[in-house]
C-alpha cells in the first residue's frame, strides 16, 4: 500500500465549503480600497534573502529564526516572503515609481510564510491584505489608513475589533528612549528568558514583543517611548490623534504596543480582536509609518505608510460569528433519461452563455438522488426535464425555498429567472 500523502505542517488546503468566506473578504478588500483610491500590486513568492535582512531586521525573529531561506541552483541565498510591505518597496524602487507619480497607493492580496509554532490563527503559509502609501509625510496619510481599515472592518460586519495606537519616535528622539529602555532591562537581565537576553544585546525594543509572561511583566515597568518624543513626533502623534476624532474613528492610545518590524517610525497600530475563536493569536493586523525604508532599500527619500491584515484571522472570525457566504446557483436542472439528459446540458449551455449560474449532474442517476443534489448545491430553484418537457418545450420551475412551481417555457427561462 502506498503511503496517504498530507499537507506539509502548517500549510493548509482551502476546500470550496470555505472559499465563499476568503472570496467574500477579498471582494470587500477590492471595493473598499478602490474607493479611497488603492490599486492592486502583485509581487513574487521568493525574493533575495537580503531584501528582508535589510528592511526587517537581522535582529528580529523573523529573519533569525522564521523565514524560509535556501540557496537556488546558481548558489544564490533566497527566501519566502514573510511579509508583503519589503517587496511593495523592492517593486516601487525597481520599477522609479516615484518618477511617474508623487503619491502611490497600492494594496495587495497574497500568501506569506513564517516557519512559527502552530497555534489557532498562526499558520506557516498565512495569507495578508495589505495597503501600502508611498509619498505623504502628512498624519492624514496615517489616519487615511487607519479609517480604510475600520471601514473595511465594518463592511464585513466585524464587531470587536479595537485599534490600538502608539508612536514609536524616530531617529531623533528613539536612541534616547532605547538608552533608558536598556538600563532598565539590564537591571532585570537574570528574569528575561533567554531569547530576550539575546535581543536585549541586539533588539532591546523586541523584548516588549515578547509573549513570554515573566517578560511581559518585566515590560509592563519599562520606560514608555512616548516618556522620550521629540517635539516634532510629539506633534505628530497630537494630529493623528486629532484627526480620528474628526472622522469619529475610536481608538485606544497604547504605549505599550510595539510593532515586530526594525522599519517602523513614529505611528505605529495594531487592530485587535478580543474572541476565543483566534486562541492567543488575538491582533486581526497592524502597521505604522516607515519613513526610512524606501531610502534604505536603495530608492528616493520618499516617506510611505502601510498595514497589513491576516485574511485567515479574519476568515476565522466571520466563520465563527455563523457568516456564511458564497454563490448559489440559479438553476438545477434535473433528467429522468438519456434523450432528456441531451436536452439538459443543452439548456444548461444556453443559460450559462447568458449569464445565469446552472448546475446538473452529469451523472444522472434516480431523480431522487438528482434532487438531493439539488437541495445540497443551494439552488434557487430546480427544473426537471422528462419526454413531456420535451414534447413541450416546457417545464415546472420548483422554488428549492418552498412555493408554488410555476410552467415555464424554454425560451423564457432565461428571462423568469433574471426577474426572480
Amino acid at each position: 500500500m502506498s503511503q496517504k500523502l498530507a499537507a506539509v505542517k502548517g500549510m493548509n488546503d482551502l476546500l470550496p465549503e470555505e472559499i465563499g468566506i476568503w472570496q467574500h473578504v477579498e471582494a470587500a478588500a477590492r471595493e473598499i480600497f478602490s474607493r479611497y483610491g488603492y490599486a492592486e500590486v502583485r509581487t513574487p513568492v521568493l525574493e533575495d534573502t537580503s531584501l528582508f535582512e535589510r528592511s526587517v531586521g537581522e535582529a528580529t525573529d523573523i529573519v533569525g529564526k522564521e523565514m524560509y531561506t535556501f540557496h537556488d541552483k546558481a548558489g544564490r541565498s533566497v527566501s519566502l516572503r514573510p511579509e508583503g510591505t519589503a517587496p511593495a518597496v523592492r517593486a516601487y524602487v525597481e520599477h522609479a515609481v516615484a518618477q511617474k507619480e508623487p503619491l502611490t497607493r497600492w494594496y495587495y492580496i497574497g500568501p506569506m510564510f513564517r516557519y512559527e509554532r502552530m497555534k489557532t490563527g498562526r499558520y506557516r503559509q498565512f495569507h495578508q491584505i495589505g495597503v501600502e502609501a508611498f509619498g505623504a509625510k502628512e498624519p492624514a496619510q496615517d489616519v487615511e489608513v487607519m479609517e480604510m481599515v475600520v471601514h473595511f472592518l465594518n463592511a464585513l460586519e466585524l464587531s470587536g475589533v479595537a485599534l490600538h495606537l502608539n508612536s514609536l519616535g524616530d531617529e531623533a528622539c528613539r536612541p534616547e528612549h532605547q538608552k533608558r529602555l536598556v538600563a532598565y532591562l539590564s537591571a532585570h537581565r537574570e528574569e528575561l528568558c533567554p531569547d530576550c537576553q539575546t535581543r536585549l544585546e541586539r533588539n532591546p525594543l523586541r523584548v516588549l514583543d515578547c509573549k513570554n509572561e515573566s517578560c511581559r511583566a518585566i515590560a509592563q515597568g519599562a520606560p514608555k517611548v512616548q516618556d522620550s518624543l521629540c517635539e516634532a513626533c510629539r506633534q505628530h502623534l497630537a494630529e493623528v490623534r486629532r484627526r480620528l476624532d474628526l472622522l469619529g474613528v475610536r481608538y485606544e492610545l497604547d504605549p505599550s504596543m510595539v510593532r515586530g518590524l526594525d522599519y517602523y517610525t513614529r505611528t505605529a497600530f495594531e487592530f485587535v480582536a478580543d474572541d476565543p475563536a483566534l486562541g492567543t493569536a488575538s491582533a486581526v493586523g497592524g502597521g505604522g509609518r516607515y519613513d526610512r525604508l524606501v531610502r534604505e532599500l536603495g530608492g528616493p527619500d520618499v516617506p510611505a505608510v502601510g498595514v497589513a491584515l491576516g485574511l485567515d484571522r479574519i476568515c476565522l472570525l466571520l466563520g465563527a460569528a455563523g457568516k456564511r457566504f458564497g454563490v448559489r446557483p440559479d438553476l438545477f436542472v434535473a433528467f429522468v433519461d438519456v434523450q432528456a439528459q441531451d436536452e439538459a446540458m443543452r439548456l444548461s449551455s444556453a443559460l450559462r452563455r447568458a449569464g445565469l449560474r446552472v448546475e446538473l449532474d452529469t451523472r444522472g442517476g434516480s431523480l431522487k438522488s438528482q434532487m438531493k443534489r439539488a437541495d445540497k448545491s443551494g439552488a434557487r430553484f430546480a427544473l426537471v426535464l422528462g419526454e413531456k418537457e420535451l414534447a413541450d418545450r416546457a417545464g415546472e420551475l420548483r422554488p428549492m425555498a418552498g412555493g408554488e412551481p410555476r410552467r415555464v417555457a424554454f425560451s423564457e427561462l432565461s428571462a423568469v429567472l433574471r426577474r426572480a
